[in-house]
């Protein structure tokens, strides 16, 4: 049987579900790090988000120093990649839907692994020191695991 605009009528207690599943996971999540102690009313009060927003600034600074003509080429890449980690959270929190939550948690990981990758490919270049290298993958590795978490949380 279907509801308004086409819908049937077990769609909005689906959605209604994965709801209550989500926030029931983020306060199972507050004792592991994973979101902040609050009430989460907002992918913004996701700790790994907050962690994903902190990486960007990290990146950013460090890819600065990047030689001018790495604009357009791996500057460009390693920022899109960091950029991509906290936007992929929000944006899965925005679908409303666990399936497709945890799809947007899976690109964030592989955008993290991106701006791994790409970090050790500016420090072969020599764009950066180990010493300016070592403390951005500490940053990426504490980022990883909760990002994890949240998503075997999810499923």
């Amino acid at each position: 049987m279907r509801g308004r605009g086409g819908q049937r009528d077990g769609a909005s207690s689906a959605a209604s579900n994965d709801i209550e599943r989500l926030e029931e996971v983020y306060r199972l999540g507050a004792g592991h790090g994973v979101v902040a102690e609050r009430r989460i009313e907002s992918y913004r009060d996701l700790r790994v988000w907050q962690e994903a927003m902190d990486l960007v600034e990290a990146v950013y600074t460090a890819s600065g120093r990047f030689p001018s003509d790495e604009r357009f080429g791996l500057t460009a890449q390693v920022r899109r990649a960091a950029v991509s980690v906290p936007s992929n959270i929000a944006e899965g929190w925005g679908r409303g839907k666990t399936g497709e939550y945890r799809q947007f948690l899976r690109y964030a990981r592989a955008s993290l692994k991106e701006v791994e990758t790409q970090i050790l490919v500016a420090e072969r270049l020599g764009y950066l020191a180990s010493e300016a290298v070592a403390p951005l993958d500490a940053h990426a590795q504490r980022l990883s695991r909760p990002l994890l978490s949240l998503l075997r949380a999810l499923s």
